[in-house]
C-alpha cells in the first residue's frame, strides 16, 4: 500500500509559477517511479511529467517542455513539480502517481494505466 499526499496548489495568474509537492508513504520510495498528471474540469486525467525510480531521467508532455520540471528527493520520500509560465488551460487538479513497475532501462511511465497509486490531488487555478 502506498499513500500519496499532494500539496502546494493554489491560484496564480497567467505567467506565474507554482511548486507542487507529493509526499509518499507505505512503501520504499526509491522503488517507485513517479509522475504528475492533471485532470482539468470535464476532462480525463492527462500526463504531465514523470521521473524514473532512480531519478536519472525525466519526461514531460510536449505542451509543458521547458516550463515544468519534475524532481524527487528520496530521502524525503517526495516528488516535486515546478511549474513556470503557467497558462489558463493548465488549470486543473494535479495528481501524483506512483508505480512499482520495472522495465528495462528504468523508464518513465506516461500512461495512466501504468500507475497503481494516486493521491487525491491538489487544485491549481491559473487565471487570465
Amino acid at each position: 500500500q502506498v499513500q500519496l499526499v499532494e500539496s502546494g496548489g493554489g491560484m496564480v495568474q497567467a505567467g506565474g509559477s507554482l511548486r507542487l509537492s507529493c509526499a509518499a508513504s507505505g512503501r520504499t520510495f526509491s522503488n517507485l517511479a513517479m509522475g504528475w498528471f492533471r485532470q482539468a474540469p470535464g476532462k480525463e486525467r492527462e500526463f504531465v511529467v514523470a521521473i524514473t525510480r532512480s531519478g536519472d531521467s525525466t519526461n514531460s508532455a510536449d505542451s509543458v517542455k521547458g516550463r515544468f520540471t519534475i524532481s524527487r528527493d528520496n530521502a524525503k520520500n517526495s516528488v516535486y513539480l515546478k511549474m513556470t509560465s503557467l497558462k489558463p488551460d493548465e488549470t486543473g487538479v494535479y495528481e501524483c502517481g506512483a508505480t512499482p513497475n520495472s522495465s528495462v532501462g528504468d523508464p518513465c511511465y506516461e500512461e495512466v494505466g501504468e500507475y497503481d497509486y494516486w493521491g487525491q490531488g491538489t487544485k491549481v487555478t491559473v487565471s487570465s
